[in-house]
């Protein structure tokens, strides 16, 4: 029989490497990208590379289907890699790669093309990398990773201890405890890095470390609540966000944000899901803005705007119409007040935001100017009267 050639293009760096393999099956070469050459034969297939004459590929033939072990080696002949194949052509069973000295890299467990159960990663020194536990599903339901000095990276726990022999996950998830059970995430270098603390599988605590220890991120989970805060590297909290939780959705509740100093400067409340309040202040304390929505009509969201001068007294006041999430068109009357807290301006609009009056004052409260204000923009003068 002629000699059939299977041509596999290896995509490497440039130049673009080629390999050519000979296959055959007891000792009769046969061409798999040739349905003849396989036809109802049973047996293993071996491929190898034509220049080094090592093994390249098994490949288990049942009838002439690929059904069973599929093992792949690498240019040296040392096995990489093998997984099983059912009838549907769907990895099926257990799967493993492997390093160069033979060891197991990888494992996981597949039925018909979907991973499910226990899987597993090691790093080269023999150490356990990662433990991932998926449902029937295929979903991933419980996780731990590990560095190669065997500290905890990462942890994902399941509402029951699932990892068996390789992970104590009961101890570390909190099973049977009263309290909360705080595990130390570690880097590469083995450097702590972070913690999480568990509750019978429930996570109530996940925190972040700066490089120079400092806390960097922060989250508590309560039952029916959960907080968030950011640091900044000097230790100092900037942000923090407090959430409303029912299952796995959650509504924003609170969100602060604070100064380098550490002072809160700005503070934003929400109801049912909706702005309902903001508030921000100077860096010496006082309140410097305090904006309150709602709906009015059933339908049309407005703000009530109050500012502040930095030393207290008020600014201003009036009443907008919501745009795109924004104070937009004023309604009604907007004031204007001076450091002492005196009123200096007033201006009315109508229910549509259009101006309707302008009046000013001079610090004794004598009006100096009022105007009602026309569509076309043309003014006529009020007589003067005492401030309102």
């Amino acid at each position: 029989m002629q000699r059939a050639r299977l041509v596999l293009i290896l995509f490497a760096a440039s130049p673009i490497a080629f390999a050519v393999q000979d296959c055959e099956l007891n000792g009769e070469y046969v061409n798999p990208a040739n349905g003849h050459t396989t036809a109802g034969r049973t047996g293993v297939m071996k491929c190898r590379d034509r220049d080094t004459g090592e093994l390249a590929r098994e490949r288990e033939l049942r009838a002439g289907k690929f059904v069973g072990l599929e093992r792949f080696y690498n240019r040296d002949g040392k096995l990489e890699r093998e997984h099983r194949i059912n009838e549907r052509g769907n990895r099926d069973g257990l799967a493993r790669e492997f390093f160069p000295d033979g060891r197991v890299a990888r494992e996981e467990t597949y039925r018909n093309g979907r991973t499910f159960g226990i899987g597993r990663n090691w790093h080269p020194n023999g150490a356990l990398k990662r433990i991932v536990v998926r449902g029937d599903d295929g979903r991933e339901i419980a996780e731990a990773e590990f560095n190669d000095r065997g500290q905890l990276q990462d942890l994902r726990c399941a509402d029951r201890p699932v990892m068996g022999l390789y992970v104590d996950d009961k101890a570390l998830c909190g099973h049977g405890a009263r309290k909360p059970v705080v595990s130390e995430l570690y880097s590469d270098k083995g450097e702590v890095r972070g913690r999480v603390a568990h509750l019978a599988g429930q996570m109530t605590l996940s925190e972040s470390l700066w490089d120079n220890g400092k806390l960097r991120d922060q989250r508590e989970i309560g039952e029916g609540n959960q907080v968030e805060r950011r640091f900044s590297r000097e230790g100092v909290k900037r942000h923090e966000t407090r959430w409303a939780t029912t299952g796995q959705s959650r509504t924003k509740e609170l969100e602060q944000e604070f100064h380098e100093s550490g002072n809160l400067v700005r503070e934003r409340h929400w109801q049912a899901g909706e702005l309902a309040s903001e508030k921000t202040w100077y860096l010496n304390g006082r309140m410097k803005a305090d904006y309150r929505y709602a709906r009015r009509d059933g339908r049309r969201s407005v703000c009530d705007v109050s500012e502040f001068h930095d030393n207290g007294e008020m600014a201003g006041t009036g009443t907008y119409l919501m745009s795109y999430g924004y104070p937009d068109r004023p309604v009604g009357t907007v004031r204007g007040f001076d450091r002492d807290g005196r009123l200096r301006k007033e201006v009315e609009y109508d229910p549509k935001g259009r101006l309707k009056r302008e009046r000013e004052l001079d610090e004794k409260g004598v009006v100096l100017r009022d105007d009602a204000v026309f569509e076309d923009g043309s003014r006529k003068a009020f007589a003067a009267e005492a401030p309102r």
